[in-house]
């Protein structure tokens, strides 16, 4: 279904643009943390690098206009681990996650339970905070990605529903600190959306996938799911993808099952973004808003801002412009040793989508 253009010409109109999650680190920081790794450097000096990023990332995304930002998880070691940082009860043989060029990534596996998280992401946001001067946005990892970490053999004297139990109490709370925090939006990466229908092609994985966010989602009030957003991609880390050879649209309807007020989409790096706009006009509910990919932080090509324009005008064709925002396709770095982008690219590529996105709302408001 496409939808009419229906806007006065003398009413501004804004459409909302928003980053993802993470930006490559400066070559300082990525110096420091060799450094602090080989006992060269101390905890103090690594955490004025830490520090040195953030003020950076904040202030450069800032000086870009973005009127949402990020601390670029300058401080995480990937988007998905955080959590898990400083914990004990885990090894490193966990699932293996391949990507389309060959290189893969490993989860750790859990060893023993009750499951904790170590690190919440609200200590990410208080930081940030303190450098921003717009609303600053939190990225947290879905509790479905963490269920990987429980072991297909099981753990003797902790069954994986005591598991789940201790999993949803914890990705609540880490929701909810940030929320309580003052985050303009809590952003669940569930980027293992579509990479668990190349694991089952049944689907049955990925029904649980949304099954326990959900479980998660229903212990917030309407009002706090419209703060609570879900991005998905298929994967971005050193160029590559792990899951863009799955057909998006057999993805869509499970995805906005998913009880959360926002959405953010992949869709600049598709080959039939058409199609896929006219499967999210289907299956998203008239209370989601959605956020869609207009710059791919894998291609090495900076898009331009004209480029962006095109690409807004092309979705809200299919999505109403009142429920239209722009982001990018995914972070720029979700792993901290990516080093497959460099800083300024993603700043150009960033300066495109806010100017494009600016572009696009004065047509749609003309």
């Amino acid at each position: 279904m496409r939808y009419p253009r229906l806007f006065n010409s003398l009413t501004a109109m804004i459409l909302p643009t928003e980053p993802i999650g993470s930006f490559p680190r400066p070559p300082a920081l990525l110096a420091a943390i060799a450094d602090h790794a080989a006992g060269r450097i101390g905890q103090a000096a690594l955490d004025a690098q830490y520090d040195d990023a953030v003020r950076d990332t904040i202030a450069t995304l800032e000086r870009l206009g973005s009127p949402v930002v990020t601390d670029g998880e300058q401080r995480k070691s990937s988007f998905a681990t955080y959590p898990l940082s400083g914990l004990d009860t885990l090894a490193p043989d966990g699932a293996v996650i391949p990507f389309a060029d060959g290189h893969t990534r490993q989860l750790p596996r859990l060893t023993t339970g009750p499951f904790r998280y170590a690190t919440r992401s609200q200590t990410y946001l208080t930081a940030a905070q303190q450098h921003a001067t717009v609303p600053v946005k939190q990225a947290v990892i879905a509790p479905s990605a963490l269920s990987l970490l429980y072991p297909a053999q099981g753990i003797d004297g902790y069954p994986r529903e005591a598991f789940l139990d201790d999993l949803v109490d914890e990705a609540e709370a880490d929701i909810r600190g940030a929320l309580d925090a003052g985050a303009q939006t809590v952003q669940l990466d569930f980027t293992e959306g579509r990479l668990s229908i190349k694991l089952d092609p049944s689907k049955g994985l990925l029904q649980a996938f949304v099954a326990l966010n959900n479980r998660v989602l229903e212990r917030f009030t309407p009002q706090e799911r419209a703060r609570i957003g879900v991005h998905t991609c298929p994967g971005g880390d050193q160029d590559s993808t792990h899951s863009l050879d799955v057909d998006y649209v057999e993805l869509l309807p499970s995805l906005f099952a998913i009880d959360a007020g926002v959405f953010y989409v992949q869709l600049a790096g598709e080959a039939e973004p058409e199609r896929v706009l006219a499967a999210i006009a289907e299956h998203a509910r008239p209370h989601q808003r959605i956020f869609v990919g207009v710059t791919n932080p894998v291609d090495p090509v900076v898009e331009t801002a004209d480029q962006v324009r095109d690409r807004v005008l092309r979705a809200a064709e299919y999505i109403s412009p009142d429920r239209l925002g722009t982001c990018d396709d995914c972070g720029f770095a979700p792993f901290a040793d990516d080093l497959s982008t460099s800083r300024d690219t993603a700043w150009a590529k960033v300066r495109a989508r806010v100017e494009g996105t600016a572009l696009a709302a004065e047509q749609l408001a003309g």
